[in-house]
């Protein structure tokens, strides 16, 4: 049976969809359009990171590809991590150090600190800073933030060694 031209099918958050798409849609416009508005649009060209999701666990600029591109493989956003009841390790650290101000760079962050967690064993300050290069926060809440990614990291390392 032929493919539609006009569809794309991948495994989205854990289960496999097919959507209608044009040729020249970006992923972040099919994913906000079928209502995952946790991807942010932010400035469209790959620089603040507010699009960040998971392309088989590596973090990408969704603002950038193209949702064909998307095809067959494994795509993650913020709505599959953590929850409201039960939010992620790093969500949790996020909330408890007060580090999310305006909110907008937060999933984005998130979705970047997954990849790195997802894989990397080993947590020094280069390999975390090459991850999260390329996530901006207009509140400048680096600070904040950092430091709650690093509890999660220390932790996740600490049980590595156990």
């Amino acid at each position: 049976m032929k493919k539609n031209p006009n569809t794309v099918t991948f495994t989205l958050n854990g289960e496999r969809k097919t959507f209608i798409t044009e040729p020249n849609e970006k992923l972040l416009d099919l994913l906000r359009r079928e209502g995952y508005k946790g991807t942010k649009y932010g400035c469209g060209q790959g620089t603040c990171g507010a699009c960040t999701v998971l392309l088989d666990d590596r973090a990408v600029y969704s603002c950038l590809l193209f949702a064909m591109q998307a095809e067959g493989r494994n795509v993650s956003t913020i709505e599959s991590i953590g929850s409201h009841d039960q939010p992620s390790d790093f969500q949790q650290e996020l909330i408890q150090g007060g580090a999310v101000q305006c909110g907008y760079c937060i999933p984005g962050m998130i979705m970047s600190a997954e990849a790195l967690m997802k894989a990397e064993t080993t947590f020094d300050d280069e390999i975390v800073k090459e991850y999260m290069d390329g996530n901006l926060c207009r509140c400048t809440g680096y600070e904040k933030i950092w430091a709650a990614l690093r509890k999660v990291l220390d932790r996740q390392e600490a049980a590595a060694k156990k």
